[in-house]
């Protein structure tokens, strides 16, 4: 691979533009918007999620990863750019498809936040009831 690839990974409401490069160190770099990937992602929960798809696949370090991320919160961006990683990968190699399909990384996960409905407290939570 000479030029790099991007993909795009959803989740909720949160959507991952993933470049996935060549790496130009000794390590790959992982930048998300324009900050480090530690720095970004403070949770080791969120971190190793991200990382699934590269220590699935062994190929980390090999690639450097820039990422734009946007919507949601940390842990819908979190999947949305494991999702983006695994799509970007399979650009590179569809070898590995089979691998990525089987962990379910290139499924997007379709649940979304049920909306509020009027006279309820939230999506389905009732107002406390009072018998007097």
């Amino acid at each position: 691979m000479e030029k790099q690839q991007n993909s795009v990974g959803k989740r909720k409401n949160a959507i991952a533009r993933v470049y996935v490069r060549p790496r130009a160190s000794e390590m790959g770099v992982i930048r998300v918007n324009g900050r480090s990937f530690e720095e970004y992602f403070p949770r080791p929960t969120a971190r190793m999620m991200i990382m699934q798809p590269l220590e699935l696949t062994s190929l980390v370090g090999r690639y450097d990863l820039l990422i734009n991320v946007k919507g949601g919160g940390l842990s819908g961006q979190a999947g949305a750019v494991r999702h983006g990683i695994s799509r970007a990968l399979l650009r590179i190699d569809l070898a590995l498809r089979p691998v990525l399909k089987k962990a379910g990384f290139l499924t997007r996960d379709s649940r979304e936040v049920e909306r509020k409905k009027y006279g309820l407290a939230g999506a389905r939570k009732r107002f406390q009831y009072s018998k007097r």
